[in-house]
């Protein structure tokens, strides 16, 4: 028998409630963020609402867990009390070029200041970037500095082995007329596959070409930042950098199907290596490395380990150069990893 819903509960947002027009327009690009204006992804107030979609990406699947059980207030708002960035970021010139960051938001770390006002008068703004400080402890790093490859300077490297960083974890935020720019598709042709693709899910792609802003439900990107982070923008310092994609078997489990973990390894050391100074053979510069959640190509960890299977059982034994055939062959692409958002993040820190 079907759960029927009483219709008191049921809130569409394919089209705007009567009487909305106080959400806060999105001029993209904007070099100043109160002519860009804020994003706004509540779902406690409609009628502020500027975005297709809804904060912490796939995370927000879990938050409806949590208030359907009854963990989590609906309407919480998040108290942002002293989660401002550890360093201050920007703004650079490419945050005031649409076509030159169309992924993320690049006032995303600092909402809590650039729109301090919107948020007093009660629109619940949120960020979709922090910064903040940390520090690396690695097998692999204990090693280089057992065979002196590394040496210990007190700023970078410690004298735990541990290497002092910068982490800045960034949601994805894509404003569609200039995602479907970089792909070299119509902004229509964009909206209807995402919306097809996912199930129907955001039926505002379809139905809200007013809204050009959408908060999709994937992973983001992770950066570690070896080094003074405003050096990022410095041309004159030498940067070494690596961005590389999850590969959870191999990054957390030492898997030994990939080979993925040891590139990220070898990565981290040269940044390192990069940010510290000469007297300990370093190249006074910056370390950077971006992981994106990007898993299995971003095919996602079933259809890896199923081509796993394949490529082990094919005729003649698992070789390198079927790999991608038969990737090709169970996911119909050989790889999703487009890389025309990539430029984004590096266009932001620099």
């Amino acid at each position: 028998m079907a759960t029927e819903i009483p219709a008191r509960h049921i809130r569409l947002t394919s089209h705007p409630p009567p009487g909305a027009g106080s959400a806060a327009p999105v001029a993209w690009g904007a070099a100043d963020p109160a002519a860009r204006g804020p994003l706004v992804g509540t779902t406690t107030n409609r009628a502020h609402r500027n975005v297709v979609g809804t904060h912490s990406g796939s995370y927000g699947v879990y938050r409806a867990l949590a208030v359907a059980a009854g963990h989590l207030a609906r309407g919480h708002r998040a108290d942002l009390t002293d989660t401002a960035p550890t360093d201050p970021i920007g703004p650079y010139p490419a945050w005031g070029d649409p076509e030159k960051i169309v992924s993320l938001d690049p006032w995303g770390a600092s909402v809590q200041t650039v729109f301090a006002e919107a948020i007093a008068g009660g629109v619940d703004i949120r960020p979709t970037i922090a910064v903040t400080k940390a520090r690396v402890h690695l097998p692999e790093i204990k090693q280089a500095l057992a065979f002196q490859r590394l040496q210990v300077d007190g700023r970078i490297l410690l004298d735990d082995a541990s290497a002092a960083v910068t982490k800045i974890a960034i949601e994805p935020v894509w404003w569609l007329p200039g995602v479907a720019r970089r792909f070299g598709v119509s902004e229509a042709d964009l909206r209807r596959a995402l919306f097809e693709e996912t199930g129907g899910m955001y039926p505002e792609l379809v139905t809200r070409s007013d809204l050009e802003v959408f908060l999709p439900p994937i992973g983001g990107q992770t950066l570690y930042v070896f080094g003074d982070v405003r050096d990022l923008a410095n041309p004159e310092v030498t940067l070494t950098a690596r961005v590389h994609d999850e590969c959870n078997g191999s990054d957390v489990f030492g898997s030994d199907i990939c080979t993925c973990r040891p590139y990220l390894t070898h990565a981290i050391e040269e940044c390192i290596q990069g940010a510290q100074g000469a007297e300990v053979g370093g190249r006074g510069g910056v370390g950077l490395i971006v992981y994106s959640r990007k898993e299995g190509r971003a095919l996602g960890e079933v259809t890896k380990f199923l081509v796993y299977n394949a490529r082990k059982r094919q005729e003649g034994g698992d070789r390198a150069d079927k790999y991608f055939l038969r990737t090709e062959c169970v996911a119909g692409v050989q790889d999703m990893r487009f890389q025309e958002l990539m430029p984004d993040v590096l266009h932001w820190s620099a």
